[in-house]
């Protein structure tokens, strides 16, 4: 790795494609042209097409490449408890956790989702200083003001809430997971107990690296607050925008920061796409999506309740955190 480049991680699917190409075209507006970037894609089964397009956006000093990730990805497989908010499966949550040992080259990285855009300069995120912490994420303020949510958290998962973070935007050190074994430390915990997660991945992120974790400025991770709720502000000056759960600007009118993701959306060729889908987004679509935030928040206090979970496994004195 040259020291002037910055690494940066998504993972995605077919369907997300035309969402990442806005984020891409988005942070390469405003990113330091005192370095160069390695954008690169962990994916499920892209196609030729989408990457051409994908391609298509990047210009120097950015690159991108695509990775199909598959190693390691066998034993997870479509269980209630891998779902991501209680309704789907996709192996794509976890490839975020193998990037350590898939790639010895990179002593730090950034990963990121690509329900994003980014209004800010990225290099001043990869910048973060974590000395010998594993990763740098904000606060995940989405769930504090559901009491269900917050119990689940604290009760289950075992981490005070104001210290549960969101793992969708991600400053990683590399270096020092692969020298603690976070990605073998995962797969123990995976397959030895199967914890009941409303949101696998990042309760995973939570329970093995609390106490180890470098807590960020909230402007870069800004979400719209589901439903009007949510503790944090509408921030005048986000540095990066995360378009969470279900508040997407896609899929919904009158969402928080849609204007962002217009500005870039219509400079992309996936564009019409992008408007078909919002377009065609039905009713009972919604009506599926507010049944899956009730799920989530009536699942929360029953994994509590399970005899295995995090926390009483922790206190049983097993090992969850990885160091």
């Amino acid at each position: 790795m040259k020291q002037d480049e910055i690494p940066i991680f998504f993972t995605v699917d077919e369907s997300y494609a035309p969402y990442l190409d806005c984020a891409i075209r988005s942070m390469m507006e405003r990113a330091s042209r005192a370095y160069t970037y390695q954008i690169i894609v962990l994916h499920e089964d892209l196609t030729e097409e989408s990457r051409r397009k994908l391609s298509a956006a990047v210009k120097p000093p950015f690159q991108i490449r695509f990775l199909q990730m598959q190693e390691k990805l066998a034993g997870i497989t479509d269980r209630a408890e891998n779902r991501l908010r209680c309704d789907y499966f996709t192996p794509t949550i976890y490839f975020r956790l193998f990037i350590a040992d898939r790639f010895p080259e990179y002593d730090k990285g950034l990963y990121l989702d690509s329900d994003i855009v980014v209004p800010g300069d990225i290099s001043q995120l990869y910048q973060t200083e974590l000395g010998d912490d594993l990763i740098g994420a904000c606060p995940d303020h989405s769930i504090t003001p559901v009491p269900a949510l917050v119990d689940y958290v604290e009760n289950a998962v075992g981490i005070p809430i104001e210290q549960y973070i969101n793992s969708g935007i991600l400053v990683m050190n590399l270096k020092k997971m692969r020298e603690v074994g976070l990605c073998d430390h995962f797969l123990h915990l995976l397959h030895t107990y199967h914890f009941d997660c409303l949101a696998p991945d990042q309760d995973y992120f939570n329970a093995m690296c609390n106490g180890k974790i470098v807590y960020l400025d909230e402007s870069w991770d800004a979400m719209p607050p589901e439903g009007g709720g949510g503790t944090g502000a509408i921030l005048e000056r986000p540095n990066l925008i995360h378009y969470n759960l279900f508040q997407k600007p896609w899929c919904y009118d009158d969402i928080p920061y849609e204007d962002y993701f217009w500005r870039y959306a219509k400079g992309s060729p996936f564009y019409e796409d992008i408007v078909r889908h919002k377009e065609t987004y039905t009713e009972e679509q919604k009506a599926s999506d507010r049944a899956c935030l009730g799920n989530m928040i009536q699942k929360g206090p029953e994994v509590c309740k399970q005899p295995v979970a995090f926390r009483k496994m922790a206190e049983k004195g097993e090992k969850i955190r990885v160091c």
